[in-house]
């Protein structure tokens, strides 16, 4: 579904990703885990059309994206899910997400189905869905965020922290949410720093460092490489 080849960026003189190269298939689950640093996030802009390359080449569903506009990529079916969640704060959660339907030329009836998937994944939402954004906590803001997501219809997902900022509980709810989005078909690339959940998710995973890949293989198996358990999951 997703070939990422020999790809490099840059934030002007300071190089953020180094000849990346990646593949995800169709109904998989990927995660990208590293310091911070290390190029994770910029990755993710660079295949959502955010961070223009210096060199490599991007195809979704065999077709070239390169060239297409952020806008353009998520008609293709493409939706990030950026780090901080960004949700608007003085809109509804129902306006909030009928926002991420707008890239779409749907009837109201597809809308309403739409909504009706999202708080079946979220049921908080649909408790919530006429309170402002700001007066969410950090979990429902981030279940707002990919709910937001979701209603563009995507066949790709990129998440970028989902975890980031929540306590535990919470971000293992939010987990437990991404795996059902995954397992009902949808493809899905997350980048995490909370490598234990990222790993339990993922069926496959790529470390970055220094804007280099240096490992990718299955998620079990990085789970007990020497090289992951010492430096992200603790000795």
């Amino acid at each position: 579904m997703l070939k990422c080849d020999d790809l490099s960026a840059a934030y002007g003189d300071i190089v953020a990703l180094r000849g990346i190269t990646i593949s995800v298939a169709p109904g998989e689950a990927v995660a990208l885990i590293g310091a911070n640093g290390a190029g994770k996030t910029t990755l993710l802009r660079a295949i959502s059309g955010l961070m223009p390359l210096r060199k490599g080449s991007v195809q979704f569903n065999g077709g070239a994206i390169d060239r297409l506009s952020p806008e353009k990529r998520v008609r293709t079916g493409i939706a990030h899910v950026p780090e901080g969640r960004r949700i608007f704060p003085g809109l509804t959660v129902r306006e909030n997400l009928e926002v991420g339907a707008a890239a779409r030329r749907a009837s109201r009836t597809e809308i309403n189905a739409d909504f009706e998937h999202v708080f079946a994944l979220f049921p908080r939402l649909k408790e919530r869905q006429k309170q402002l954004g700001w007066s969410l906590s950090g979990g429902e803001q981030q279940m707002l965020a990919i709910g937001r997501a979701l209603m563009s219809r995507p066949r790709l997902l990129l998440l970028d922290e989902p975890s980031l900022g929540l306590a535990p509980r919470l971000a293992e709810e939010v987990y437990a949410s991404i795996a059902n989005i995954n397992e009902g078909g949808l493809t899905v690339v997350l980048v995490e720093q909370n490598t234990v959940l990222a790993l339990q998710v993922a069926q496959r995973a790529y470390v970055l460092e220094n804007g280099q890949i240096i490992l990718s293989d299955r998620a079990d198996r990085l789970r007990d490489h020497p090289r992951v358990r010492d430096a992200y999951l603790g000795k």
